[in-house]
């Protein structure tokens, strides 16, 4: 498969999912929840993809493990695009350091789990959502009153401060790390090891459904509105009443739990972990991600992610030069879809269409 089959094929494959989206939201309630549960149960089929002739030779990833892709670049990468889209797309605050907040996340499940405390993943999991929650608060206390560049320039040292205080403390393993981080638990039929990656994918699976249904209410409700506001000028919303400081600080707290939980999620996984894991490019990959998808649409970020996380496997072939190749296609996604391949307009126009119709319908009963 060329560059330019792969680039046409995730543009009309944005464009079918963009119509789509828009014809089931149409649909009765009950037809529209019987789709989402049939996708929803493909999903959970996807270990099983690559033995489908066509679909297959679409998701190949040459030279190395699909179902070992799936899961520890596709679910991590959906999972931490996702929260990143509430500070970077729903808030629109700019934060390059989101790398801390997943790394802080996997050393507590670190510390906790290994020989400092030998805690079950299940009860460290929790506590790192929290601490990372924490973290998020006490970064953005200081920085949110900054705007733009300096906000930015701020969060890329506390991505680089995590990393590299990491790799000088002692008691957290230093450059060697942290090794013999539990795992989760099993799960009826679902043995977590080494061997099969099929359970991790279906846990990270369930997670980002949970996370999507969370953020899906919580865009709807007041906060969202806020976030909303905020985003397009924070300057007005102050003026109305809105409190911007507040919701800025709440979407920073959001951001970096679900960061911190795609951290638990890849510690579990990999069971070792050192500060090289968490560079700077990461962070990079990550607002990659959700610009690429769709700055402020939620079901980009998840393309977004799963793109970001599966291209440059499906491209090992060029060995090399693949993360040049990967490069050329996300340059080129940006030249010819520059609000990302599900840009946020789209559910924008729907929603004024229908309040267009709820007018005109409301305007026809009270003339009859």
């Amino acid at each position: 498969m060329s560059l330019s089959d792969t680039f046409k094929g995730l543009t009309k494959s944005a464009h079918a999912v963009s119509g789509l989206g828009e014809r089931i939201g149409d649909l009765p309630r009950v037809s529209r929840w019987s789709l989402i549960a049939l996708f929803i149960f493909s999903l959970y089929l996807m270990p099983w993809w690559p033995e489908v002739p066509v679909l297959g030779w679409l998701v190949d990833t040459p030279g190395t493990s699909f179902e070992g892709v799936i899961t520890d670049k596709v679910v991590i990468y959906v999972l931490v695009a996702l929260g990143l889209n509430v500070v970077v797309g729903l808030a629109g605050l700019l934060d390059l350091g989101y790398v801390g907040f997943y790394a802080i996340g996997a050393y507590v499940v670190g510390i906790l789990s290994s020989q400092h405390a030998n805690l079950p993943w299940l009860v460290c999991v929790p506590i790192a959502v929290i601490v990372s929650m924490i973290a998020g608060v006490i970064l953005g206390t200081p920085t949110l009153r900054l705007r733009g560049d300096y906000l930015a320039i701020v969060t890329l040292g506390f991505g680089e401060i995590i990393r590299i205080s990491a790799n000088n403390a002692d008691w957290l393993g230093g450059s060697r790390g942290i090794s013999k981080i539990a795992k989760p638990p099993n799960i009826g039929p679902l043995k977590f090891g080494v061997l099969d990656a099929k359970p991790y994918f279906f846990l990270g699976l369930t997670v980002i459904i949970i996370t999507v249904f969370f953020l899906r209410r919580l865009e709807n409700s007041r906060v969202g509105r806020a976030w909303n506001a905020v985003r397009e000028d924070e300057d007005a919303a102050e003026l109305m009443g809105v409190p911007t400081f507040k919701f800025k600080l709440w979407a920073f707290a959001i951001g970096a739990a679900i960061g911190g939980l795609a951290g638990t999620l890849y510690a579990g996984k990999v069971r070792f972990i050192n500060p090289s894991n968490f560079p700077l490019q990461l962070s990079i990959l990550f607002i990659a991600a959700v610009v690429l998808g769709g700055t402020g649409n939620m079901w980009g970020a998840v393309i977004g992610g799963a793109v970001v996380g599966w291209m440059p496997e499906r491209f090992r072939g060029f060995a090399d030069k693949r993360v040049f190749v990967f490069g050329v296609a996300l340059v080129l996604v940006m030249v010819f879809r520059p609000q990302g391949l599900i840009p946020r307009k789209i559910r924008k126009e729907r929603w004024l269409a229908n309040w267009k119709q709820r007018e005109s319908e409301g305007g026809e009963v009270a003339r009859g």
